[in-house]
C-alpha cells in the first residue's frame, strides 16, 4: 500500500472492497466500467491496453471503454485512510482527472475561432494548457483532435508581433507535442514562418525562447528537405540565440535539454556548422559538458565530434585547454554512445596536431583506448579507438607499451 505501512506490521487490513480486483491494491483513482465493477484507473486502463476486451471480473464483453469516476468510494477510501492515520496510513490524494473528449474539442474550437474575443481564445489556450502539462494521457487525447494544426495557425496568426499572448500561449503547448512531417514541411517550407520563430529566440522571457527553440528543433529534426533544413540554419543569429539559451547563468535544466538538442540538429547541416563555431558553440559545450544529463551527454558529445570535422571547429577545440582532458575522461564513463563520440572527437583532433597527440598521452589516453578495445562497447567505438592507437604509436611512452599487460592483450600491435 503505496505510502503506508504494510497490513501485517500495522494491524490493520484493508477492506475487500477498497482493492482493485486487479493489483489487489488499495485503490487511488477508482473507476467504474460499463459492466458496474469498479477498478483502479491505472489497473483497468493497463488491462486494456494489453488488448483485453472483457471485464476482469464477469468476464462480460466492454463495448463502452468509457471510465467513469466512482467519487463516492473514492471518498470512503480517503476517510478510511484519515481514520487509520495512527497506524501510519496516509491520505490518498484526490486525482486529477484526465481531459474529456468533449472539453477538449471545444476548447480549441474557442482558441480558433477569431470571433471570440482574445480574452475567451486565450483562456481556452490556458486551459488547454493546463491538461497537457498534467499527463502524458491528456497530451495523447488533445493530440487526437487536430490540435497542431489549430494550434500552429493561432502561433502563425499575428507573426508582426512577437508579444502577442494568444502566440505565445499557442507557442507553450505546441513545444510539448511532436509534429507530424507535413506539419514540419508547412512551418520549415515558409520563411516568414522560420523567420518569427529564430525572432523569438531573443525574447525577454527564457520560457518564451526555450520553447521557440523546441518547436524550431523540432521542425529542423522532422524536414526531410536538405534545402529547407539548410535555409533554417543558413538564417542569422540563428546559431547565437541557440548558444545563448545554452549559456544561460541560472539553473534551468529544460534550457540545457532544449538548447542542445536545438544546436546538435542544426549542426547536421555540414555547410552551416561554422556558423555554430562563430556564435561560441565550441566554449559552451566544453564549459557545459559535466551539467549534462546523459542522453544530453550523448548529443552534445555527438555535436562536439561533428564541429571537430571542419577546420574552423577543430582549431577551437584545439585552443580550448580543457578540450582533450575532458574527452579522454569521458571514455567509459558515460556510455558507449558517448564513448564512441569521444572516441571520435579525439580522433579528428589528434589528427589534426602533434600538439593534442601528446596532450592526449598525458592525460591518460593510452590507458583507455587499450580498456576500450577490449570492452564491450560498440565496433564503431572499438574502430575509432584502434585507428587513434595507431595515430598516438609515436607518442607512446616505451615504459607503458613494454610495462602493459593490457597492450599485450588487446588486438592493436605497435607498428
Amino acid at each position: 500500500m503505496p505510502g503506508s505501512l504494510e497490513p501485517l506490521d500495522l494491524g490493520v487490513q484493508i477492506p475487500y472492497h477498497f482493492r482493485c480486483p486487479i493489483s489487489l491494491e488499495l485503490m487511488r483513482d477508482p473507476v467504474i466500467v460499463g459492466t458496474g465493477q469498479t477498478y483502479d484507473r491505472p489497473s483497468i486502463e493497463s488491462w486494456v491496453a494489453t488488448g483485453n476486451t472483457t471485464c476482469p471480473v464477469t468476464r462480460l464483453p466492454l463495448t463502452d471503454f468509457t471510465l467513469i469516476p466512482n467519487h463516492t468510494l473514492r471518498r470512503l477510501i480517503q476517510e478510511w485512510c484519515v481514520a487509520n492515520r495512527s497506524y501510519g496510513v496516509e491520505r490518498i490524494p484526490t486525482p486529477k482527472q484526465p481531459a474529456d473528449p468533449v472539453m477538449v474539442r471545444s476548447l480549441l474550437s474557442q482558441a480558433a475561432s477569431e470571433s471570440n474575443s482574445s480574452h475567451a481564445r486565450l483562456s481556452a489556450l490556458r486551459r488547454l494548457r493546463g491538461l497537457a502539462r498534467d499527463s502524458d494521457k491528456n497530451r495523447s487525447v488533445i493530440s487526437t483532435h487536430n490540435a497542431r494544426e489549430v494550434l500552429l495557425g493561432v502561433l502563425f496568426s499575428e507573426t508582426n508581433s512577437n508579444s502577442s499572448e494568444l502566440n505565445l500561449e499557442s507557442l507553450a503547448i505546441l513545444s510539448s507535442f511532436p509534429l507530424s512531417e507535413s506539419e514540419c514541411l508547412l512551418v520549415s517550407s515558409d520563411p516568414d514562418r522560420i523567420s518569427y520563430l529564430i525572432s523569438l529566440l531573443s525574447h525577454s522571457s527564457i520560457d518564451v525562447r526555450v520553447n521557440a527553440a523546441s518547436l524550431l528543433e523540432n521542425v529542423v529534426a522532422g524536414t526531410r528537405s536538405p534545402e529547407n533544413r539548410a535555409e533554417i540554419s543558413n538564417h542569422d543569429e540563428v546559431f547565437d540565440r541557440i548558444v545563448g539559451i545554452l549559456n544561460y547563468p541560472l539553473s534551468y535544466p529544460r534550457a540545457m535539454k532544449v538548447g542542445i538538442k536545438a544546436l546538435f540538429a542544426l549542426c547536421l547541416v555540414k555547410q552551416h556548422r561554422h556558423k555554430a563555431v562563430e556564435a561560441g558553440a565550441v566554449e559552451a559545450l566544453i564549459n557545459r559538458l559535466a551539467d549534462f544529463e546523459k542522453c544530453d551527454a550523448e548529443r552534445a558529445l555527438a555535436t562536439v565530434e561533428l564541429l571537430c570535422r571542419i577546420p574552423q571547429g577543430c582549431a577551437a577545440f584545439a585552443s580550448h585547454a580543457l578540450t582533450v582532458p575532458l574527452l579522454v575522461k569521458i571514455i567509459l564513463k558515460i556510455s558507449d554512445r558517448a564513448t564512441e563520440y569521444a572516441a571520435g572527437a579525439l580522433l579528428s583532433l589528434c589528427s589534426a596536431a602533434e600538439r593534442l597527440q601528446r596532450e592526449a598521452v598525458a592525460a591518460g589516453v593510452l590507458t583507455q583506448l587499450l580498456l576500450l578495445v577490449q570492452s564491450d562497447c560498440t565496433e564503431r567505438a572499438k574502430r575509432k579507438a584502434q585507428m587513434l592507437l595507431k595515430l598516438l604509436r609515436d607518442s607512446w611512452p616505451e615504459k607503458s607499451i613494454r610495462n602493459s599487460d593490457d597492450f599485450a592483450c588487446s588486438d592493436v600491435v605497435p607498428y
